[in-house]
This record gives structure tokens, sequence and C-alpha cells, in this order.
């Protein structure tokens, strides 16, 4: 079947070009008209790659996002938090599952992507960046971190293209759970001891200004962003999603009697919205650029738990291989 496209008679380039614009009206009527892609559909080739680069940054996220977590699962104050925590990784890693696999319905092998993050030249989100100095970042971590990712990732179960979109509704529901316990985390330690309220304070203080860069560039800067909603991959743009976050939490940070770390932060009573100062984008430009305080720990990690499961993998290959060779001596 392979050899039948050697036979076909060379299109011109003309006549491909009209084809593809023909293509990609039709297609984008179906966008418009809320319809759902499915794998099997006809698809340009640039939404296709602007799939698989995002659902894979999203799963390289989710499992580079077990480690800073991951750091503390030994360390947590009691039994039931080390049992919360550990639930919570284990959660992280079934979303990576969840969206590689969703990955692979376009034709891209897991195994591909795996590797591309391990020679460091795919992105995860920025944030897995930074260190959890103490128990607070793991609070925070949910509360924020988990907070962001819910305000993002909510849109996405209207994705348009089907896997993608079901895969985020499984975890959105987990995400939210997620930020419940980093947030029940923080309101005991606002309600704690002096230090223990102080310790909170320090980790927001950390990790304020990061999670806002989570949503992504300035629209303007976007390079993807105005695309991506026209495919209706996005339904909102990066600047919509963080001010529907600022406007959610600084509420919660109130509530919990912390201080957001922004001396030019203001209620803004005719636009209903709060405003912030200007964010430090060189930082974030710098992380994305492999500078950040954890780029090359992070990297190290997922490399040496790659190579340690190495033998995993191989008896889960020989397993399938010897179920399979059941399967045909018994028909």
């Amino acid at each position: 079947m392979y050899t039948q496209a050697l036979n076909a008679a060379e299109t011109q380039p003309e006549t491909r070009s009209a084809e593809d614009a023909a293509m990609a009206a039709r297609f984008q009527a179906r966008i418009d008209a809320e319809q759902r892609i499915e794998p099997n559909d006809a698809m340009p080739e640039a939404y296709r790659r602007t799939l698989i680069r995002q659902i894979s940054q999203h799963a390289h996220s989710e499992i580079v996002g077990m480690l800073p977590e991951g750091n503390w699962i030994t360390r947590a104050p009691s039994l039931r938090r080390k049992a919360a925590l550990l639930a919570k990784v284990q959660d992280e890693g079934g979303h990576g599952l969840y969206l590689y696999a969703a990955a692979e319905t376009l034709g891209v092998a897991r195994e591909a992507l795996v590797e591309q993050l391990l020679r460091g030249e795919a992105k995860y989100s920025s944030i897995f960046n930074y260190p959890t100095l103490t128990w607070a970042d793991i609070g925070v971590i949910g509360w924020l971190v988990d907070g962001a990712a819910i305000m993002n990732q909510i849109p996405l179960c209207r994705c348009s293209y089907g896997p993608y979109a079901r895969a985020m509704i499984r975890i959105c529901k987990e995400e939210s759970f997620h930020q419940r316990q980093g947030f029940e985390i923080m309101l005991t330690l606002c309600r704690g001891s002096a230090a223990q309220k102080a310790m909170a304070q320090d980790a927001l203080d950390r990790w304020w200004w990061p999670v806002l860069m989570m949503f992504g560039p300035p629209d303007p800067e976007s390079r993807h962003g105005q695309q991506s909603s026209a495919w209706k991959i996005k339904r909102f743009s990066n600047d919509e999603l963080r001010q529907k976050f600022i406007d959610a939490t600084v509420p919660q940070a109130q509530f919990l009697g912390l201080a957001i770390p922004d001396p030019e932060l203001r209620f803004d009573p005719a636009a209903g919205h709060w405003r912030t100062g200007p964010i430090d984008w060189a930082e974030f430009e710098a992380v994305l650029a492999g500078h950040g305080p954890c780029n090359r720990e992070r990297l190290a990690a997922r490399r040496r738990a790659h190579e340690e499961g190495a033998w995993v993998r191989d008896a889960a290959r020989a397993h399938a291989e010897k179920q399979r060779r059941a399967k045909d001596l018994a028909a």
C-alpha cells in the first residue's frame, strides 16, 4: 500500500496550492461550527503540528512536575500529608500518560516525544524549574500552580481536538482536588504559629511572579496564540487567563491573611479587575532558555529515571511479545 503513491501522477504546485486552500477553508468551517476534530479526520499539517507541540509540552510538564513535590513525600509533616502528596504525585504521572496517549493519536510516537524532552529539545512549563525549599512551597504549588493550571485547562475541555478535550475532563477534576489540597495546607499554616505563617508568606513571595508567567508571554508577543484561538485549541488569550487568575487569587490571599508581593497591586473599580505591576519577562525568557534555578537538575533527574527504568520497559516488551506468540499459537 505504501508504494501506491509512487504510481500517482505528480500534482502541479498551483493545483496543490488550490487544493490545500480549499481543504483549509472546509476545515475552518468545521471549527467555526464547533465540530470536534477526530484522529481520522482531514486536518491541516500545521494544526497537527501545533497540537503535537502543545499536548507534548503539557505531558512533559506533568511528568517533570512530579519532581518538586516528590522531593517532599518522605519529609511531609504527617502520615496524612504523606499519603495525600503521594496520591497527588501519582495523579500527575497519570496525567502525563493520558496526554502522551492523546498525542499519539496524531501520528507521533511517545518514545520520540520522550527523547525530545531528554535531549533538551522539548519545552515544559517554566514553573517547574523553581525549587521547593520548605513545606509551604508544597501548599503554594497546590494553591497557585495547580490553580493556574486549572484556569488554563478548563477551557481545554472544549478544545476542537477530541482526544485532547476528553483527556482534559478527568485531568481538570483531579487538578481541582490538588488545588483544594494546597489551599488547605496554606490555611493550616496561616492559622498556626507565627513561624508557620511567615513560612507561608515567604513561599508566596517566591512563587507569585513565576506563577503569573505560567500563562505565557503577553498577547502581542505570543507566537502561536492567534492561530490557536482561530482553530479553537485555545479559548482565551494568555492575558485574559492571567487576569482571571489574578482576580480569583487575590481575595483568597486576603482570606489567608497573606500579602501579595506586589507594591503596585490595586483594584480598578471601573474595570472590576485587580491590576498588578510589571512582570519580569527577562526572567521568564532565561528560564525557558535553560537558565532557571533547577533546569539542569530537572533534566538530569528525568534522564536518570529513564535510564534506571529501562529494565521495566524491556520486561514489558518481552511480556507483550510472549503474549503475542501465545495468541498466535492458540490460533
